[in-house]
């Protein structure tokens, strides 16, 4: 069973909304997308952030909650090979990591705020892990959509490790987005589908609360 521990304390919390207000008013290229963007998908005026942080079905309930997020879509990442499935994915072979599509209007909420929810909904400083989840399928990652993203994402984990932020220095990898693999239907908003699966409700719930909490500011439906 996949096992999440949230590491959004207060503390935390508070050393990331600094390093936001420091990277929002950093000089950072605004520069587009160079490939095409999942975005595209939905309304004109959506961005993606694609966000590796260990189990997919915790990270989707998780942003789902965020003002500004209109869909969150769980698939894979990263890997070599072509089409996989989840259970290939599960094995670690693939290179894959278990991901999310964000596709959010960034005149509610910005790439600076999503990362600062990325980066206080899981712990970024174990390698290949999270929890009692072992393996590179469950590393975290972000993996940029243009420059901007890039170097928002660069300027973010140097501020947070110079601020030290956590005990350990964060190990997230910062990659450029190539292809991305939905994941099948039944993972899709799999917290929202199966309330009353243990997992979710013993796994997911707890941590969701916690997230729900840090960010109550920001909630869709507070």
């Amino acid at each position: 069973m996949k096992k999440i521990l949230f590491y959004a304390l207060l503390p935390v919390a508070a050393l990331l909304s600094l390093a936001l207000t420091s990277a929002c008013n950093s000089p950072v290229s605004q520069a587009k997308a160079a490939s095409e963007n999942p975005a595209s998908r939905f309304k004109a005026k959506t961005d993606t952030a694609t966000f590796a942080a260990g189990c997919f079905w915790c990270v989707d309930a998780q942003f789902s909650q965020l003002k500004g997020v209109d869909t969150v879509i769980a698939g894979f990442a990263g890997g070599h090979v072509k089409n996989p499935t989840y259970e290939e994915v599960c094995t670690g072979t693939t290179g894959h990591a278990e991901a999310c599509n964000i596709i959010y209007d960034p005149s509610i909420i910005t790439y600076d705020e999503l990362l600062e929810a990325f980066f206080t909904a899981h712990d970024p400083t174990q390698l290949n892990r999270q929890g009692n989840d072992v393996g590179t399928q469950y590393r975290s990652a972000i993996f940029y959509h243009n420059a901007s993203q890039e170097k928002k994402a660069e300027y973010y984990i140097k501020k947070l490790n110079d601020v030290n932020a956590y005990k350990n220095k964060i190990v997230t990898q910062v990659a450029p987005f190539t292809v991305f693999y939905e994941a099948k239907d039944y993972h899709q908003n799999y917290y929202n589908k199966n309330p009353e699966q243990a997992y979710c409700k013993y796994v997911i719930q707890p941590e969701l609360e916690k997230f729900r909490r840090v960010f109550k500011d920001k909630l869709k439906n507070p």
